[in-house]
């Protein structure tokens, strides 16, 4: 299964953990790490990921996180499809998104992901039929129970 984890994925574990969402959140996110390491799920990612990751202020946060994306993404979508890329964001910015989300949502679509994991209330309020958008607890939820009953 193809997956694509956005920025504020990437961070939740660099957020306060007093909030049980924000915790759930992350322990689901770290699991779904382990599950792409063990070849479990196929990673995406994009120019748009490396370039907000890249842009990270915190050295420790950045090089984790850039250094995870750069040993387990199998599926890279590089800056060569920036313009398809770009004519669909476009298309999805038309519902209220932002430029760099919209980038991320259509990489994750261009790439043939089945999940574009986030843990942006807003971003995931944009629904297609073009790939599912899931919170992490969503992910974990629905794919344990499907490995559960089949």
């Amino acid at each position: 299964m193809r997956i694509y984890l956005d920025n504020c994925c990437y961070n939740r574990p660099y957020d306060d953990q007093e909030n049980i969402n924000v915790f759930l959140e992350t322990q689901c996110k770290l699991y779904i790490q382990n599950l792409i390491k063990k070849k479990e799920h196929t990673l995406v990612a994009s120019y748009m990921l490396r370039y907000e990751s890249g842009a990270n202020p915190n050295p420790m946060r950045r090089d984790a996180i850039n250094n995870f994306i750069r040993d387990n993404a199998s599926i890279y979508v590089g800056i060569e499809d920036k313009a398809t890329i770009e004519i669909l964001a476009h298309e999805i910015m038309q519902t209220g998104i932002k430029f760099k989300d919209a980038c991320h949502v259509s990489s994750a679509i261009y790439a043939e992901c089945d999940y574009f994991i986030s843990t942006d209330k807003r971003l995931l309020k944009y629904k297609t039929n073009k790939i599912k958008m899931v919170t992490p607890i969503q992910f974990v939820t629905e794919t344990e129970e499907e490995s559960n009953n089949g």
